[in-house]
């Protein structure tokens, strides 16, 4: 598994270290999770702008 860099501010890094002890989950679990989920939700939001795309499309050529 590859490893990575990453800045951030002290206090934002100790409110993700307060979650994941509340999960009981590692720092990279939380990461990794939220970037899964940060992921699926821009596939979503990028699929709802195709469709409406489309939509828009379809009305003007009618």
């Amino acid at each position: 598994m590859a490893k990575i860099l990453v800045t951030m501010p002290d206090d934002f890094l100790h409110r993700i270290d307060g979650v994941a002890s509340e999960e009981q989950r590692t720092r990279s679990e939380l990461i990794r999770e939220a970037l899964r989920t940060y992921m699926r939700r821009n596939v979503l939001r990028n699929n709802q702008k195709a469709n409406n795309n489309a939509q828009i499309l379809e009305e003007l050529i009618g």
